[in-house]
């Protein structure tokens, strides 16, 4: 039995022509919006209000960063300065213990190399010290 898989399912419907569903939704609240500031403005405060507004419908409707629709890049964008956030490279290091000075006990008593002559001097100051006591 086989059965049929479906296929570009991350593409959107074109309902209103062009159009998904979604750019139509955009651009007619964005058309309504200036609709009514036409209707209860001046034409000068209406151009002033109006066409931020339209740009910023349009950019919904249309613009794409990374293959992402703008909504989701402004939600994850509040979202993200929303929220708390922990920054690990700011970490407070802990106070440096202080080392235990380790010593190393010497095996053998270490004893200075006695030369010829070394040991003839120290039998000398030895007769010396004696003689004066």
């Amino acid at each position: 039995m086989r059965f049929n898989v479906p296929q570009f399912i991350e593409v959107e419907d074109k309902i209103f022509g062009p159009l998904t569903l979604k750019q139509f939704i955009y651009l007619a609240g964005t058309g309504a919006f200036v609709f009514v500031f036409y209707s209860l403005l001046p034409l000068w405060l209406t151009i002033i209000l109006g066409l931020p507004i339209a740009v910023f419908g349009l950019a919904l409707a249309f613009i794409k960063i990374n293959n992402q629709p703008l909504i989701k890049i402004l939600q994850n964008a509040l979202k993200y300065n929303s929220s708390a956030k922990l920054y690990l490279w700011k970490k407070r290091e802990a106070p440096d213990k202080p080392q235990k000075e380790v010593f190393k006990t010497p095996s053998a008593p270490i004893a200075p190399k006695l030369t010829r002559r070394r040991l003839k001097d120290l039998a000398w100051s030895l007769d010396i010290k004696e003689k004066i006591k």
